[in-house]
């Protein structure tokens, strides 16, 4: 690949892969304390593999469904709810002098599997306090259909090594120069046995957008589609960024070579509906006069979603927006979408009876404070959980793909006892006898654990002392 690599430079960049709010205090603090907030601007019958491009309507989808199985998934072979997760290091260059930290999961057996590499967004601040990419509800859609899903941190992303090159304000470059470790990751990947080298999708979501269009100007030949979700790079200190970004999309368009399809939601915090018509008309009125057929672009407006379309991809709650339009694609570029394993994902527990979810009254062990917090979880969407424990602890997280998980960790944070489930959803699930646990569809006992380290925390809103 000939990806041009960035001269070292940088200016504030405020792109953003998924939507946070976050709030935590000791359980030293007072309960006056005030909330502090931080915003991070970073699944089924199939059709056929002959199916049309005039499948990819557009509008809103807020009411699409994602159809049943034909056959009961019970017969289909199950994979791990962890889908054999492993993290390697993927060397940027022959030398091996920098590597990315990159996350894999797969279905069991041998393969080849058909891979699709998922790129990351950025959120504001050093790129190295950045979580590990770890796309699980995309991830697990994918794995369930039989292809082997990467994410890699790019450089100077997480525990990825070399630096982040912001290339001043050239976003275009910014852009190649993201799409060079791409490029990278999908060299390496594709030597590996278990990989099918001529099914590859590429997907990314807001900075990892943007790498994603760059990287399909020059995409290695077994490439066969783009999937760019809320794709850009705002860069607030630079001016006239809308223009630099409408621009780099038809840089990439006159280039492009690969068949794409853009996903934007009507309120993103990010990028206004104009912008995304401007950015997408650049990248389209660029292939005019291009005899690229292969390299059709569509762009669907799934309209709002929750309180940030920017944060789609992040949720759970978000696959049943974006899968039936991207097995729509996917078919129309003759890639598989049928499921053909099960894989468990996050079940909350039954409700008990034991109160209204409206009765702010009845949560046990917490002072005002915790009372205040609860209240605030009611404001949540679902999917939400509250967590509490004996001794006064309390935390609330919504969205991403396991807000349960993430609710007791974070209570757990600040309590030196164990912290349960409180409620979910719209249910409250506390019995003062019992213990409350999230558990996954393949295993009865699987709790929601205390270790987030696979949890989508970005991906959350969530407040706790």
């Amino acid at each position: 690949m000939a990806f041009r690599k960035l001269l070292t430079g940088w200016v504030v960049a405020g792109t953003a892969c998924l939507l946070s709010v976050a709030h935590a205090a000791s359980l030293s603090e007072p309960a006056s304390a005030p909330v502090n907030s931080q915003h991070a601007a970073s699944a089924a019958s199939t059709h056929a593999a002959d199916a049309s491009r005039s499948n990819l309507s557009g509008g809103p989808l807020g009411n699409a469904n994602v159809p049943r199985l034909a056959l009961d998934d019970a017969y289909l072979p199950a994979v791990h709810s962890d889908m054999n997760e492993q993290v390697i290091r993927v060397p940027v260059d022959a030398a091996g002098d920098v590597t990315l930290e990159t996350t894999i999961y797969r279905p069991d057996g041998p393969g080849p599997f058909p891979m699709v590499i998922f790129n990351h967004g950025k959120i504001p601040g050093d790129p190295r306090l950045q979580a590990r990419s770890d796309p699980l509800s995309f991830a697990r859609e994918f794995v369930s259909r039989g292809y082997v899903v990467v994410a890699p941190n790019r450089q100077g992303f997480a525990d990825s090594g070399g630096s982040y090159q912001q290339d001043g304000c050239n976003v275009a470059g910014n852009g190649l120069g993201q799409a060079a470790d791409v490029a990278a990751t999908i060299a390496y990947m594709s030597k590996q046995p278990y990989v099918d080298a001529n099914q590859i999708v590429v997907a990314g979501t807001s900075h990892g957008g943007l790498a994603t269009m760059a990287y399909g100007t020059e995409a290695a030949k077994g490439v066969r589609a783009l999937i760019n979700f809320s794709g850009g790079l705002r860069q607030d200190a630079c001016t006239g960024w809308q223009n630099n970004l409408t621009q780099a999309f038809g840089d990439y368009g006159g280039k492009a070579r690969v068949a794409s399809l853009w996903l934007y939601g009507d309120n993103d915090s990010v990028w206004s509906p104009d912008l995304v018509t401007k950015m997408f008309a650049a990248y389209r009125d660029a292939q005019t006069g291009e005899n690229h057929p292969a390299a059709l672009a569509k762009l669907v407006d799934f309209g709002s979603y929750k309180n940030d379309a920017h944060r789609l991809v992040g949720d759970r709650d978000g696959v049943k927006i974006w899968w039936p339009t991207v097995e729509a694609f996917l078919a129309s570029q003759g890639l598989p979408t049928a499921v053909q394993y099960r894989v468990a994902a996050p079940v909350a527990p039954h409700g008990t009876g034991y109160a209204q979810i409206d009765s702010v009254g009845a949560v046990p062990f917490v002072d005002q404070a915790g009372r205040d917090g609860y209240r605030n979880f009611l404001k949540q969407y679902p999917s939400r959980a509250f967590a509490v424990s004996d001794s006064g602890a309390w935390s609330w997280a919504e969205g991403g793909d396991n807000p349960m998980a993430v609710a007791i960790a974070n209570c757990e944070k600040h309590s030196a006892d164990p912290c349960r489930l409180y409620a979910v959803n719209n249910a409250v699930v506390w019995n003062n006898g019992g213990t409350q646990t999230a558990q996954n569809g393949d295993d009865d006992n699987a709790h929601a654990t205390a270790d987030n380290g696979n949890a989508d925390v970005g991906g959350h809103s969530l407040a706790s002392r």
